[in-house]
């Protein structure tokens, strides 16, 4: 049956100091996802859902808690990493509270563990990668800030948790995620995957292009600036690290307007004197021209 998730969706662009380059978004899917589980029978299920828009989205969910020895696993397709050199991927998931089902072993698990690969090409086969850590590279366990009843079952409204973890570097064309179960009861309802940029800025009086963030979340990946139009270098050689983060920081030197020009538009915009003079005599003939049309205006007649 189509269960509703009700979450309050949050962007994750709200830090307007990166920008955020999405590589892959399970919710914007117009048909079946198609990824790949292991095993064959007894595993992880694509079903559809509702988000709290009521539009329809593809999740997977499993939920083998009676069971003991479970190692369930979902793989996403081919993601290619479009020059990034460190991945972020946003989690939206559901996991049932093992102590609200009736009779369930001791092996029941509230967890679940996010891995990846990288491969230059899409050469991933129902066996290979081997579903097993090494050659996956684990990236974390997640576990559920809040786990659903039966009482939220009952009500088909699922408790959300949203997780985001990062992982790097990579150096081939792509990777795939792996998703591993080993005796929960969840739903996978969300994936989103993204890198940051520092975007395109201009600072101290120099203009500085997009740049990749580095691999590490520590990484500072140095960004050579150029002077604006009628600006010229007055210190050091202009430069600004983006973090690992997709952040502007650290600059160093700086660019100041040449003679007979002046910073303007918050110091985005090297203006020559003379137009702003022009400018202003402009502004202040506009000014006398409009008052004596006001002041001249003849009496209304009755």
């Amino acid at each position: 049956f189509h269960i509703l998730y009700a979450h309050k969706e949050v962007s994750l662009n709200t830090n307007l100091a990166f920008l955020m380059k999405m590589l892959m978004d399970s919710t914007t899917a117009t048909a079946e996802l198609g990824w790949t589980v292991y095993p064959v029978s007894a595993t992880w299920e694509e079903v559809s859902g509702y988000d709290e828009n009521m539009n329809t989205i593809r999740t997977y969910q499993v939920c083998n808690v009676f069971d003991a020895n479970q190692n369930n696993w979902v793989r996403t397709k081919y993601i290619q990493r479009r020059g990034a050199q460190r991945i972020h991927v946003e989690m939206k998931f559901s996991v049932r509270d093992c102590s609200s089902i009736p009779g369930v072993p001791g092996s029941c698990k509230e967890t679940f563990n996010l891995f990846y690969y990288e491969s230059d090409s899409d050469k991933a086969t129902k066996v290979f990668p081997p579903w097993m850590e090494n050659p996956w590279i684990k990236v974390d366990t997640l576990a559920a800030d809040e786990s659903f009843s039966q009482v939220d079952l009952g009500g088909r409204v699922m408790k959300i948790n949203t997780e985001v973890r990062s992982f790097g570097p990579i150096s081939r064309k792509g990777f795939y995620l792996a998703f591993q179960d080993y005796g929960g009861c969840m739903s996978l309802i969300a994936v989103r995957v993204f890198y940051r940029k520092c975007p395109r800025t201009i600072r101290n009086g120099a203009l500085f292009q997009e740049t990749h963030s580095g691999a590490e979340s520590t990484s500072l990946v140095l960004a050579r600036g150029e002077c604006i139009p009628n600006a010229e270098e007055v210190d050091v050689p202009i430069k600004l690290y983006c973090n690992g983060d997709g952040e502007w920081m650290v600059p160093i030197g700086r660019c100041m307007c040449k003679a007979g020009h002046e910073a303007v538009d918050n110091g985005t915009v090297c203006r020559g004197k003379h137009a702003l003079l022009l400018m202003c005599s402009g502004l202040v003939m506009l000014h006398k021209t409009f008052h004596f049309q006001v002041t001249a205006a003849p009496d209304p007649e009755y």
